[in-house]
Parts: structure tokens; sequence; C-alpha cells
């Protein structure tokens, strides 16, 4: 963060010093809210949850050199006082990131996300000095402590932004106003708690809402595939740019393939040129997702060599997403756990089937989560999806969403042991310990709450005889 005293940090929060000798003294270290991050110069805050209060770990971070604690009640040590700390914490944010000379890109959608925010600080990183968010903290409180990291070099500062319902993009881009604004795709996920999609695109479309119009520079990156987002571009003055498969897109893809890996390769159009890339990552679905990080580069100032060069060398930063480890044995473990959503599972699947042409394909599969009246009908699409793609082996793992997804495999024509419906981790862990042959692959994917990174985990560990040992 750019070092404030904190006098001045209480006044841009409007809080209280409580037990500060010196209030000219800065912060000069990361504002945190994990007590064990708490270091030289930093400024902890103290957050309330269900288990922990954050007050009291307030003596520690203090005697390990924290300047101060952000809290809402007296704590003994050096602290500024207020009513709420989140807003507390928003405040200073928006202080901050007006005081930066960094331009703020962000970027919101139903799937992909996490992928695409990496690429985009990946190929403007390779550019200038970046700040990106860390793996998914894109909510009320991750994201304004991810723009304090913030410095006086940074040159650009993207920021992943999340709804769970009307209005939160809104209060986000209160925080932390963006100039360059991506809106990814409008899918199923969380349909559930949005109620359906045309309100969750009335919640990402707050993103292009909030930008400045198109003389001052403001700029709306739009999925040109995805008639909800195509759509987005009657709700800003800023300047809209298209990225996408289709032909009137700004920035697209042609002669899009995998190799015999599964990794994408395609032919990059800008307005200003054009390129050949190959990625590292897997799976065609990371061709949107590039497209839409190469629409930004290149609003940015990059050049299409530039772009399709970073994108190129461009990895994956955030774990248990589409993470591929091959084993001794030959065995290739694809850890795609970090959550799911039926655009993703989807995905998932077809890149699975890419990868292990020629093998034998094992898709473990749990539950998605937040698809309220959709969810068994969804579960039944991707169980029969996976019998389209001649996936080996369907794995269920789980309970009633879990029995759809093989039930839909089933009915689709997969028979005996094409698949098979387990209780839980453990016991496909148990399954796969018996049936793995050298040279397999294997997909895990669930959301979140079904932690099947566990199985992935698992797989990755051999015993001396080559078995897989699981936690």
């Amino acid at each position: 963060m750019i070092a404030l005293s904190l006098a001045e940090i209480a006044e841009v929060v409007g809080g209280q010093t409580h037990d500060i000798p010196d209030p000219s003294v800065q912060v000069t270290g990361p504002v945190v809210r994990d007590s064990r991050e708490a270091g030289p110069g930093s400024l902890f805050v103290a957050f309330v949850g269900e288990r922990v209060d954050g007050h009291d770990y307030a003596a520690a971070v203090v005697e390990a050199g924290a300047a101060a604690v952000l809290a809402s009640r007296p704590v003994g040590v050096p602290a500024i006082v207020v009513e709420d700390v989140q807003a507390a914490l928003g405040a200073l944010a928006r202080h901050v990131v007006g005081r930066l000379g960094a331009t703020l890109v962000a970027l919101t959608g139903s799937a992909g996300k996490t992928s695409t925010k990496d690429l985009i600080a990946q190929v403007l990183g390779s550019s200038a000095p970046t700040v990106f968010t860390p793996g998914s903290l894109n909510n009320e409180i991750g994201l304004p402590l991810t723009a304090l990291t913030a410095t006086e070099e940074t040159k650009f500062l993207v920021l992943e932004m999340g709804a769970r319902g009307i209005g939160h993009i809104r209060y986000l881009t209160g925080l932390t106003p963006p100039k360059v604004g991506l809106v990814l795709n409008v899918g199923s996920a969380h349909i559930g708690e949005f109620g359906g999609r045309e309100q969750i695109a009335q919640a990402k479309g707050e993103l292009v809402e909030s930008l400045p119009p198109a003389e001052e520079g403001g700029a709306a990156i739009l999925n040109a595939d995805d008639p909800f987002v195509r759509a987005m571009a009657s709700r800003t003055k800023a300047k809209v740019i298209l990225f996408g498969e289709s032909g009137e897109a700004d920035v697209r893809a042609e002669n899009v393939r995998l190799t015999d890996s599964g990794q994408p390769s395609f032919r990059l159009h800008t307005p200003s040129g054009a390129s050949d890339v190959t990625m590292r990552l897997y799976g065609e679905h990371h061709v949107s997702n590039a497209l839409a990080a190469a629409a930004v580069a290149h609003e940015l100032g990059m050049s299409a060599d530039e772009i399709a060069r970073a994108l190129s060398e461009a990895g994956s930063l955030s774990r248990w997403r589409m993470e591929v480890t091959e084993r001794p044995d030959g065995v290739t473990v694809v850890n795609d756990a970090y959550n799911a959503n039926p655009e993703s599972m989807k995905a998932a699947l077809r890149a699975l089937a890419a990868m292990g042409k020629g093998r034998r394909t094992w898709a473990v599969l749990g539950k998605m989560a937040e698809l309220g009246d959709e969810a068994l009908a969804e579960h039944d699409a991707v169980g029969r999806l996976a019998v389209r793609l001649n996936v080996s082996k369907l794995v269920a793992v789980g309970g009633r969403e879990a029995a759809w997804l093989q039930l839909g495999a089933y009915n689709e024509g997969s028979w005996g042991e094409e698949s098979v419906h387990v209780s839980d981790a453990q016991a496909a862990v148990d399954l796969l310990r018996s049936q793995l042959r050298p040279g397999d692959v294997v997909l895990v994917k669930a959301s979140r709450s079904v932690g099947l990174e566990r199985v992935a985990q698992a797989l990755l560990e051999t015993g001396a005889e080559g078995e897989v040992a699981a936690r």
C-alpha cells in the first residue's frame, strides 16, 4: 500500500484513534485480515467471524510489528476504532485507489473469471507492473484488500468481481471504480440464488454501467458470442469492444484447434494485426478467456504480437483449476475441483476428451451447487454429455445430484461398469486405486463444497510400489 499515517487513515475511515502515542506513525506494510500475515508496518483488520474474533489477536499482531489495528472496539494496543470495519476497509481502498495512477481493470461473469483474470494479469504484467486479485478473493473484503496492495509503481490493477445478487457489483465498483470493464458470460452459476439468467445479466451488467464515458477513456469489453452480454452495450456510455469467435467481434479467433495434448491453438485477430497463439493451458474453453484478455490488453496499448507471445507463455496461477499433473506411472490427473457449474463442467469434459485421445479417460464428478430448480436436469445433461464424448469411466460422487449424473449417463447408453455412483470421496479413491492403469487420464471436478480436491490429491500420492495412497 502507499504509505499513510495512522492519523490520515483515521480521517479517511472516520475512525477514532486509541492507544496511539504517535499518530504520525505510517503504515508502510500490507493491510491484512489474517494475524499470521502481520509484520512490520502492517495494518491488521479485526473482523468478527462466526468462530474467530480478530480483536483477540490485536496484541499479537502489534508485537509482530503491525503499526495498528483497524477495530470496532478498543483493544489495549494502537487502534483505529470504527463503527463498521468492513465499510472502513472499503473507504480506505477507495481513497488509495483514487491516489494511484494505475488503470483499473474489472471483470465479472458466471464462469471463467479467475482463469481470465490470471491471463489478463500475465499479459499486462509482461509490459508493466501489475497487481491482481489472488485466487478468487472477489468479494467485499477480498477486493479492497487486493486494491490496497497496489503502490505508486503499479500501472495496472486487475480486479475480479463476484456477485451473489443484484447490487453487489455496483457496491464493488463504488469501492474501486474501473476504467475498463469486462463481462465474460451469463450462465447457470448461482442461478438458484439469482432466480434466472435475466437477473444474473442484470447483476453482471452493473459493471459496465459503472464505467466512465468513452471520451473519458471508459471501455466495456463484451462477449460477442453471448446474447445476454452483448445486450449490455446499451447499458454503458463507454467505448464497446466485442470479443469472441463471431465474425463481428473486434478481437476474435480463427483456425481454432487443440493440440494432441489438449492445448488450444488459434490465430488471434485484433484491430491492429494478427498473430498465432498456442496456449499452455488445457481445454478449448480457454480460447474465449484468451480473447477476453487480448481485448483488454489491446485496448490498453499492446500489439497483437506482444499479446500472442504473452498468452502463449501464460500458465495457471490459481490452484485446482485444470491443474494437470502426470504421475510416474503415466496416469494424468486433471484437478479442476475448485468449483463447478454446467458450463464449466461441460468445458472440462470436452478438455478431458481431447487430452485422452487413444487413452482411457475417467470423469470423477460431483454436485454442482446453487442451481435451484434446474439442478437435476443440469446434472442429467452432464452425465449424458460424458457418454456422448466417449468418456471411458464416469464416477459420480455424493448424494442426490450425483445420482442424477450417473442416471443421465445410464439413460444415454452407459451400462455395465462404464458409470458408477459412489457415496463419497474416499469411496472414489478406493475405486480408482483398484482400477486405474498406467496411461489413464482422470478429471476431478465438482463444486467447492464437495471437496473433491481430496481425490486428486490422493491420486498424486503414490506409495513405494506405485499404488495410490489416500489421505
